[in-house]
């Protein structure tokens, strides 16, 4: 026998409806994104390689009043095949979980990277062979590293459904026209604070915004 307190029992079985299609909801989002990329390890890595590697670029180019070579370069191209190198990893083992279109989805958006910075050092090679000067060599350098993450940015917010992924494609892509009308030695600094602080300034949104969702998700649950 019900008391005058209790719901009456159409009206319980929705509710235990509602919050079974929730829990089904929210099962089907924690699976998806345990398969996708984690934007804020992403964020990061590329954030600090930028920052740190343009800097060191900047700071001898700044020095010696002429693109920067030897010693820099080398810090620079060690900083973007680390942030290459984890970004594939990341990429893939996120996907290996997964089955049918999204580990392709994701194992082609990893290898992409690698397409992408395996043609960067030819295209540049290439135009160094014609005769370019090294102040064009590296303004060209600098654009097609924005051109190839920005790209990829793109792609992957398109993949992914992203949209701070895809707009900060678009910002990296205008990042890196500045960046060229700034000459040398500026666009290394441009690249550095414009292009490596918008993915850590990106990153802190990122997680800020995952913080939020975990407490309203556990309003909910209490």
């Amino acid at each position: 026998m019900s008391t005058p307190t209790d719901p009456p029992a159409d009206d319980a079985e929705a509710l235990d409806a509602a919050e079974s299609l929730r829990l089904i909801a929210e099962s089907q989002r924690r699976a998806r994104t345990g398969t996708l990329p984690d934007g804020r390890l992403l964020y990061l890595v590329w954030g600090l390689a930028w920052g740190i590697g343009y800097s060191v670029l900047w700071t001898s180019s700044r020095t010696t009043g002429s693109p920067p070579t030897g010693p820099a370069f080398a810090v620079f191209f060690v900083c973007i095949a680390a942030a290459v190198a984890f970004t594939i990893v990341h990429s893939v083992t996120r996907a290996a979980g997964t089955r049918g279109r999204s580990a392709r989805v994701g194992a082609m958006y990893g290898w992409a990277w690698t397409l992408g910075f395996v043609s960067y050092p030819l295209i540049v090679a290439g135009i160094a062979d014609a005769g370019a000067s090294p102040e064009i060599i590296a303004l060209l350098a600098n654009a097609l590293a924005c051109l190839v993450v920005g790209m990829m940015y793109l792609a992957g917010g398109a993949c992914f459904a992203d949209l701070r992924l895809y707009l900060l494609g678009v910002w990296i892509l205008l990042v890196g026209g500045a960046a060229t009308l700034a000459g040398i030695p500026g666009t290394y600094l441009v690249l550095a604070g414009a292009g490596g602080g918008g993915f850590l300034l990106m990153g802190l949104v990122e997680t800020l915004l995952r913080a939020r969702r975990r407490s309203v998700a556990g309003g909910r649950r209490g």
